[in-house]
This record gives C-alpha cells, sequence and structure tokens, in this order.
C-alpha cells in the first residue's frame, strides 16, 4: 500500500471522529509531556482528572519543580506505577533548574531526560514542535499489524525494530503530529484489541488481517506477563486517636507511599500462630488488644495479584509500647494528607469513616 495513501485515510478518519481531549489544543510541550506520562498504563476517562488536577496544581514546569515530592505523589495516588511519578518530580527539577524551564525540543534531546523514553520523546517532538518522528504504542502496534499483516512479536527486538521502521516510513513529513494523534485515536477508539469495527473501517480493503480471516490473531505477543501472588498481613496498631504508619522506603511496590506494619507470608494464614517472625511481635501483642482480619481485600496490580487481610492492635490508654522499626504515630487528618496505596486507602475509608 502506498504510504501516503495510509496517512491520508487515518488523518481524514481522524478529522471526523477525534474525541476532544485537553491536550490536544496545546503545542506546551509541558502539558504534552503531563499528559503522555500520566496516559501510560492508564485509561484517558481515569487518567483525564488527574491531568486536569496536576494543571490546576502545577500550571507550569516551575511549579511542579519547586513541590514538594510527597505532594506530588500525593497528588499522583490511584494512579499506580508511582516511579512515574518520581520521574516527573525529578525532569521538572532537572528542566527548571538547569534549562531555564525550557524543554528540549528534539527527539534526540528528550530521550536524554530521566522517564523520558522513545514513545513519550516521540509524541512531544511531534505534537509540539513538529518533528516527523512516529509515535509507536499498543494501538499502532495494533493497527499496523492488521492493516500490514505483521506476524512478527511485537514483544521482542526484532518486532520493535521491524513496527518502528514502517511506522517512520509512513509518517508523512508536512504534518506529522495530526498523523501521530490520528493512528493513535484509530486504534483507541475504532481499530480495537477486541470487536473492531471492520466492516466500517476506511482501511478494510486494504487491511491483511481482515482479508485472511486473521484480526483476532494479530498483533502477535508470544511472552506472558507472569502474574506473581502475593499474601500481606497488616497490623494495625492504634492508640487513642493515633495510627501507626510508616512510608516504604525498600524496592518494591508502593516506594515511597505510606501503609501500616506489614508481615509477608507464603498463603492466607488463619491465626497469628501461624505467622512467620511472630517473636518481634510478642512485647506489643502482649499489650494489645488483637481483633482478627473481617474479610480479604485483593488487589491487582500489573504483575501482582495481592490478597491483604488486616489485623488491629488496639493499645489501651497510657501503655507504653515500643512500635515496629520505622512505624510512627500519626494522627487521622495526618493519615488523610500523606499518599497511600489504593489498598490502603480502600480500608482506611471502610474501616475508619
Amino acid at each position: 500500500m502506498n504510504n501516503k495513501f495510509f496517512a491520508e485515510k487515518v488523518i481524514r478518519w481522524y478529522q471526523y471522529q477525534h474525541r476532544d481531549l485537553a491536550w490536544r489544543h496545546t503545542r506546551d510541550p509541558y502539558y504534552i509531556w503531563l499528559s503522555e506520562v500520566i496516559l501510560q498504563q492508564t485509561r484517558i476517562a481515569q487518567g483525564l482528572p488527574y491531568y486536569e488536577r496536576f494543571v490546576k496544581t502545577y500550571p507550569t514546569v516551575f511549579d511542579l519543580a519547586s513541590a514538594p515530592e510527597q505532594d506530588v505523589i500525593r497528588l499522583w495516588q490511584g494512579l499506580g506505577y508511582y516511579s512515574r511519578a518520581r520521574n516527573l518530580h525529578q525532569t521538572a527539577k532537572y528542566i527548571a533548574q538547569e534549562l531555564n524551564g525550557k524543554f528540549p525540543e528534539t527527539y534526540a534531546q528528550l530521550l536524554k531526560l530521566k522517564g523520558i523514553g522513545p514513545y513519550t520523546a516521540a509524541a512531544i517532538a511531534s505534537f509540539a514542535y513538529d518533528e516527523a518522528v512516529a509515535v509507536v504504542d499498543g494501538n499502532v502496534y495494533r493497527v499496523l499489524a492488521r492493516v500490514f499483516g505483521i506476524e512478527t512479536d511485537i514483544g521482542s527486538t526484532q518486532g520493535q525494530k521491524q513496527f518502528a521502521q514502517l511506522a517512520n516510513e509512513l509518517i508523512p513529513h508536512d504534518q506529522p503530529a495530526t498523523y501521530n494523534q490520528a493512528i493513535m485515536e484509530f486504534g483507541a477508539v475504532h481499530c480495537t484489541p477486541v470487536s473492531p469495527d471492520c466492516l466500517l473501517c476506511p482501511l478494510q480493503a486494504e487491511c491483511q488481517a481482515n482479508a485472511k480471516g486473521r484480526v483476532n490473531k494479530l498483533p502477535v505477543k508470544l511472552k506472558k506477563t507472569k502474574v506473581r501472588e502475593r499474601f500481606f498481613n497488616y497490623f494495625v496498631i492504634i492508640q487513642n486517636d493515633s495510627v501507626a504508619m510508616r512510608q516504604r522506603t525498600d524496592r518494591d511496590v508502593w516506594q515511597q507511599l505510606y501503609d501500616f506494619h506489614l508481615i509477608e507470608t507464603k498463603e492466607i494464614i488463619s491465626s497469628l500462630d501461624e505467622l512467620p517472625g511472630l517473636l518481634t511481635l510478642m512485647p506489643i501483642l502482649s499489650k494489645t488488644i488483637v481483633t482478627a482480619p473481617a474479610r480479604i481485600y485483593t488487589h491487582i496490580l500489573s504483575h501482582q495479584r495481592i490478597q491483604a487481610q488486616f489485623w488491629v492492635l488496639q493499645i489501651p490508654h497510657g501503655e507504653v509500647v515500643e512500635l515496629p522499626e520505622k512505624m510512627t504515630f500519626l494522627t487521622h487528618e495526618e493519615i488523610e494528607n500523606v499518599p497511600k496505596p489504593v489498598l490502603i486507602t480502600s480500608y482506611w475509608k471502610e474501616q475508619f469513616f
């Protein structure tokens, strides 16, 4: 198929069918960057309110750079993949302090920034500066694989190179921003993973997957994500109107977010007698009233399935106890204001409000 013909059809579809989204009305690289980072691994319906809050709270890169990291993570709370928020903040500091608030203007320069990979760099370079460099995300993989009948595994090095080369051959140099928006939007709302609208597709006649009955088989992704099962036992230590929490600093899920004292087990336990490392808790358990978990909370991440139960340890008024390492008592108001995983927030709201 002629490259120009493909681009023209996709752009023509986009002109009539695209969604009206806030970041499509700006050439400001800061706002484009915010939208792209927020929407990584996130549906637009979920990401849009976060984008609006970030723009309102931090209207310039200088505002974001000068904000305390904990405030940035707190605003990010619920989006997951918290390394994105930390990288966002660190890169904002670099741009504000080292580049005087001016974003790099080329794909190659943007790639040097922390947390900006090929996709995000291409998005900023094309949307803000009209550089003819193609974006390649999941939507683009799907459209190209189906239309051109590509059977190469998109998770392989060969596949990524093949798709990137084709994408850059197809992009029109006179309107790269519109084309990139168009092909991503086409994959998101028309050439969808399940039940794409092939009957009314403007590329139906040229689509190799449609011709060969391979629509539901493409793109090919051979490597399956292995989901890790984890079992968390949280200890909610309460005295008067305060609850003991700690900030997670280890390299694991929810780094720098706050949760309760945690002991991880290999399976769900029904009694504290089954808990490994129980001796370390004995000094505090001997002085508390323990309430067994009422139910199991399930929280699913991209690569993990966490089942958590919460043991409540009520310390009598006036009793002096030594909290587990790194734990400190926080008031209800303080707990409301610190960033927490969605799992902890759900439990907190259900049990304390």
